[in-house]
């Protein structure tokens, strides 16, 4: 730049480029443009989310390292980081859907994801048929020559109702049928494209990232022709992922399995010490043998079931929202996954879009309190919730 103007110096400093050597820690690209020397390079970028990088909302080198990481955990052949899991959730079903469309879904679902679906059925006449999640021939019934997408969850939010992958995704090979499962309750502990399914997405805000620093989702594709399709509508969307988020996630994932595992282990320990509490009528967790599908668990998620937990209070509603206010230590707060503990009242907040009967329907109690336990050990946690049990009661 040497006999340029300074205004014209300050403008374009020099990029380094690593020579010789290689950065340990994923770089941040924060700058959203990428400049080439020939025309026909620059047009070949369009094609695809593999080609080079010339607009970071197309692709960006710390998002790719985030969606070649969760690619290789999951065994798929192609990942979409987006803005938030909803926007994984939104871009997956919005690509793949039309008016006229036939959607299969579990009945226990993220209340974010039934709202989406009923959003869909009332502006864009997508047909969804709701099911219990628990029989194939559930499914078989349901299909219908314009079925598009089974979707479903490994672990449901908040009854953690588990999931049989293998049989409902066998019952529906051999049509064009998609399997789109959610993931965010237990990454690594099942790798559901491993089970049949074809498209695997998670809230990266939650396990993946664990921090609570990060709002996030990513969608994980088995096959590079459907990847392929949702990327492009992505772009049209907008809802592709920053920098900063991507680079906050790579760098959680580094500590995941260790989080999980010892996330997990707490909440087997405090489910099992609810189960005891005379306050409380019933606790939903995959860990504990009287849990509905616990056989379904033992097989999908052999090294732990998680650390989300929920449990019914005597009281109902009102004891429900009382606990919730009742407890110190652990926080009052939507999300999961996070270093610390979270409690949250489903029917007032998170499934606030459902009436009684869909709530009912879905297996969730007026009564219903969440637990996603964090790091704290569980015999610092177990009196925070005892207090908070005695004031609800």
């Amino acid at each position: 730049m040497t006999g340029h103007h300074p205004q014209t110096r300050a403008v374009h400093p020099p990029v380094i480029a690593p020579e010789g050597s290689r950065p340990m820690a994923v770089p941040i690209y924060q700058g959203h443009l990428f400049a080439f020397d020939a025309a026909d390079d620059l047009a070949a970028a369009f094609s695809g989310p593999d080609e080079a990088f010339f607009y970071a909302r197309m692709g960006n080198p710390t998002v790719r390292s985030l969606e070649r990481a969760v690619t290789e955990l999951e065994g798929g052949a192609g990942a979409l980081a987006t803005a938030s899991g909803m926007g994984a959730i939104n871009a997956v079903l919005t690509s793949l859907l039309r008016s006229g469309d036939h959607v299969i879904a579990q009945t226990a679902l993220y209340g974010g994801t039934y709202g989406l679906l009923n959003d869909l059925a009332d502006r864009w006449g997508v047909e969804v048929t709701f099911i219990a999640g628990d029989d194939p021939a559930e499914v078989r019934d349901a299909l219908r020559p314009t079925t598009r997408i089974l979707y479903l969850e490994t672990v449901a939010n908040p009854t953690t109702h588990v999931t049989d992958l293998p049989a409902l995704t066998a019952a529906v090979q051999g049509t064009d049928v998609l399997t789109v499962v959610d993931n965010t309750f237990t990454p690594l502990l099942c790798k559901p494209i491993e089970h049949g399914v074809d498209i695997v997405v998670h809230s990266a805000t939650k396990y993946l990232s664990g921090h609570g620093d990060v709002i996030g989702g990513v969608a994980v594709f088995a096959d590079q022709d459907v990847h392929r399709r949702v990327w492009h509508h992505a772009l049209d969307l907008g809802c592709t992922a920053d920098p900063f988020s991507a680079w906050l996630t790579v760098r959680g994932l580094a500590t995941m399995p260790m989080r999980v595992a010892r996330q997990s282990a707490s909440a087997l320990d405090l489910a099992m010490r609810l189960a005891d509490h005379p306050s409380v009528t019933r606790v939903h967790y995959p860990g504990l043998p009287d849990h509905p599908q616990h056989e379904v668990a033992q097989r999908l998620l052999p090294d732990g079931a998680g650390g989300v937990l929920a449990f019914e209070l005597t009281g109902g509603r009102d004891a429900g929202r009382v606990f919730s206010e009742a407890v110190e230590l652990i926080s009052l707060g939507p999300s999961l996954g996070n270093i610390a503990s979270l409690v949250m009242h489903p029917a007032s907040t998170s499934h606030r879009q459902m009436d009684a009967a869909s709530l009912a329907a879905a297996g969730i109690g007026e009564g219903t309190v969440r637990l996603s336990i964090g790091l704290e050990h569980p015999d610092d946690l177990w009196p925070d919730i005892t207090q908070a049990l005695a004031k609800a009661t």
